[in-house]
């Protein structure tokens, strides 16, 4: 049988701005621990830590743009474009732009502040 989550969860975001994430289906939200799928606003300037989480991340990006920094590099993520990254992998998330980014995180498992391990 189908299962209605009738709203998200709001989850307190980490980094220097205040972000919005929304959780749709996750551990807080619906209990579920094989995956994650959450709603982000970010301002413009946000930043947060790098983390090599435990899990797969892939976002979506809706609008504006997303950097994603890396071992090898930065990349820049656009609306209408997606990027995985695989669990193990350094990663550090921003929005450099001044109009900040709308997008969709899909982690598997699901996201936990246990497994994300963000830098010091």
């Amino acid at each position: 049988m189908p299962t209605l989550i009738p709203k998200p969860i709001r989850v307190t975001a980490v980094g220097n701005k205040p972000k919005l994430i929304d959780e749709y289906v996750g551990r807080m939200n619906s209990r579920t621990s094989n995956i994650s799928v959450a709603h982000m606003r970010s301002p413009g300037g946000w930043e947060e830590p790098g983390q090599t989480p435990e899990f797969r991340e892939i976002t979506l990006v809706l609008a504006g743009t997303l950097r994603v920094e890396h071992k090898g590099g930065v990349m820049d993520v656009h609306a209408g474009q997606t990027v995985v990254c695989e669990p193990g992998e350094w990663v550090r998330y921003s929005t450099p732009d001044e109009e900040g980014a709308e997008y969709v995180a899909i982690c598997t498992p699901a996201f936990s502040p246990g497994t994300v391990h963000r830098d010091n």
